[in-house]
């Protein structure tokens, strides 16, 4: 038996609005709103869902899981990134492979390189 992915789970203390930014991000849509305490969001292509979560105090420092997002055009995706309300945090390039780190609107990190 193994284990499969089911969801990407982020907390947040306010999971609607975090949830609808990501949905906008990556093109997918908000597919249930549980009583302002759960979101999920759909994204096609991906398999599976991310899942937005109420809590009352988040975890403090650097999160300790990210999603790693891919794009076939790098550059134009760190505008596009940008110019939805991200933070950047780092570039890195390493033997040619690039990514750029990012914070979204509530300082969760999530990185975007080149295509994988």
């Amino acid at each position: 038996m193994a284990l499969t992915l089911g969801m990407i789970t982020i907390d947040s203390t306010d999971p609607g609005p975090l949830a609808k930014w990501w949905a906008e991000l990556t093109g997918g849509t908000v597919e249930q709103e549980n009583d302002g305490w759960f979101y999920m969001v759909g994204v096609p292509g991906w398999g599976q869902k991310l899942g937005f979560q109420k809590v009352s105090d988040p975890t403090p420092g650097k999160n300790r899981q990210h999603m790693d997002l891919g794009s076939a055009d790098l550059d134009a995706e760190v505008e596009r990134v940008l110019a939805a309300g991200a933070t950047e945090v780092h570039r890195e390039n390493m033997d040619g492979f690039r990514w750029v780190t990012f914070a979204d609107p509530q300082g969760n990190q999530f990185c975007v390189s080149g295509a994988h």
